[in-house]
């Protein structure tokens, strides 16, 4: 059997920043991935039109800043095979490679003498003293559970499981969902696929901003999402109607959806009048854009129905409605009934369909919940049986020497900085955990555990949820909250709150004070 000081789990973002840090601390490290090639959610998404809504200036804020500032970006919002090659260009200038293993899925972890023993699916083991989960929240595809699936005759496919291009030419393609995946899949068919038909199937019409433009070079560490956006101090209503539609049509023509939030107005986010403001301007776009009433009407969200869910951009998506072969279900308006052999049957009509595209996200509280994770008193399963906790989204209390990349509560925020700062984390506590050892073995001591206190985790947790309960997102259906996205429902302490809502800065000033407090709420010991 195999051992090394530290295995990583996942080739993305996260995993290889973790795996090159690990290697600067001189440790034996290994790297698996389940799928065949580098790129982690920039291998598995690869559907029509994929892209990240982080620009490409944000990504210069990794961990090799020299080749980031330098690297040949051929556009500005980077299209997913750009970034599966970026990460493919720093494996390669980093000679990482040779430190991983492909095709290779983690069945189960399990804790004994003081170090991990990790089954794969090749049914390899391998030991290890510490494990660092880089499998990341956007991870384990969320099948929806409607009626009828297995009755489909035709291809059923996952935008979260798509590494191949697929030939949609002249079929009848139904896409359900209307999220970020939803949005750009649509647009990606309706402009490359020669479909011969494309419906949109939406639980509720979603708002959504069409234009990608410009965008500040440098992170503003103030700003909640780590975005470039400077912290806002005017309120909606402090200013006249004619100048909030003039901030309304600047954020429009902005980066992203985010801009609605974060380079209006300070109080969207918790006014409700503040924010159906906003969805006042959105939907005036949608009437001047799509021609079709009764489309555009399908289009359109409901009264009182607030911005309030993850905040979706894709340009182009409302002029594809203008096309012929496009057309939108609404399910608010029309109920589902269920899929049967030839398509989506709703109250009012059979959809015959040849191919139904499910852009439903992903369970987000990860993969981490279908590994079979086994601590020395509990199981990872156990310990969430009331939903995924964790304190300062990096590890849980009562699992030694595992970490989390991107785990349940971390900040909102773009991913390139979060990920930055828990790796080098990680990599700092690792570092203090090996120097202790060396003191121990001198000493002929038992090996450095670390662990998170419970106390801690249950001191951050009533953090996360006080700052979700203050926000719009609350009360909304969201990938926020697992009771939304997973088969787990609310607990006794409310909605499954899997994100920390106080912003990327207050986050990393929150790990910067456990680090000067001698990693407080951790402990050291053998």
């Amino acid at each position: 059997m195999n051992s090394f000081d530290a295995v990583v789990v996942g080739a993305g973002f996260a995993g290889i920043h973790q795996l090159y840090k690990l290697r600067e601390l001189g440790l034996s490290v290994k790297l698996f991935e389940k799928a065949p090639e580098v790129g982690g959610t920039w291998y598995w998404n690869q559907y029509p039109n994929a892209a990240s809504d982080s620009p490409s200036e944000l990504y210069r804020y990794s961990w090799d800043k020299e080749v980031l500032l330098n690297y040949p970006w051929p556009t500005h919002v980077v299209p997913q095979k750009e970034s599966q090659a970026y990460l493919k260009h720093m494996v390669k200038r980093h000679g990482l490679q040779k430190h991983m293993q492909f095709s290779r899925e983690l069945k189960s972890a399990s804790f004994q003498d003081s170090s991990w023993t990790l089954r794969f699916s090749t049914g390899e083991t391998v030991k290890t003293t510490y494990l660092i989960a880089a499998t990341g929240a956007f991870n384990k595809p969320n099948w929806p559970k409607i009626p009828g699936c297995e009755r489909f005759s035709g291809e059923q496919y996952h935008s979260g499981i798509w590494p191949e291009q697929r030939d949609l030419k002249g079929k009848r393609v139904g896409v359900i969902g209307n999220g970020s995946s939803g949005a750009q899949i649509l647009v990606g068919l309706a402009k490359q696929s020669g479909a011969k038909q494309i419906v949109a199937l939406q639980r509720e019409a979603a708002y959504v901003s069409i234009t990608m433009t410009s965008f500040g070079k440098e992170l503003e560490i103030n700003c909640p999402l780590g975005y470039g956006f400077k912290p806002l101090t005017t309120l909606t209503f402090d200013v006249s109607a004619e100048e909030r539609e003039r901030v309304y049509e600047a954020a429009w023509n902005d980066v992203m959806a985010f801009s609605f939030i974060y380079k209006t107005f300070s109080d969207v986010l918790t006014s409700d009048a503040a924010n159906k403001e906003v969805c006042n301007f959105i939907k005036r776009k949608i009437t001047q854009i799509v021609k079709d009433p009764a489309k555009r009407a399908r289009l359109t969200p409901e009264p009182d129905a607030l911005y309030a869910k993850r905040p979706v951009c894709c340009a182009s998506y409302y002029e594809i409605f203008n096309q012929d072969n496009v057309d939108i279900v609404n399910f608010q308006m029309t109920p589902l009934v269920g899929i049967t052999e030839k398509g989506i049957q709703t109250e009012e009509k059979l959809q015959e369909l040849d191919v139904l595209v499910y852009a439903t996200g992903f369970e987000t509280d990860g993969s981490w919940a279908t590994i079979d994770i086994s601590g020395p008193s509990q199981t990872l399963k156990q310990h969430w049986a009331e939903g995924a906790t964790s304190y300062l989204g990096v590890m849980e209390a009562g699992f030694p020497n595992f970490f989390m990349v991107v785990g349940p509560q971390s900040a909102v925020t773009n991913m390139p900085p979060l990920i930055e700062g828990q790796v080098n984390f990680i990599t700092g506590m690792i570092s203090k955990a090996e120097a202790l050892q060396k003191e121990n073995e001198a000493n002929r001591k038992k090996s450095i555990l670390i662990t998170a206190t419970q106390e801690a985790e249950d001191g951050y947790m009533a953090e996360c949820r006080s700052l979700a309960e203050g926000s719009i997102y609350y009360r909304d259906k969201s990938f926020l909250f697992a009771d939304n996205h997973t088969s787990r429902k609310s607990s006794k302490n409310g909605r499954n709150v899997l994100w920390y809502f106080g912003g990327l800065n207050k986050y990393l000033d929150k790990v910067q004070e456990v680090i000067d407090t001698d990693y407080r709420g951790f402990t050291f010991a053998s």
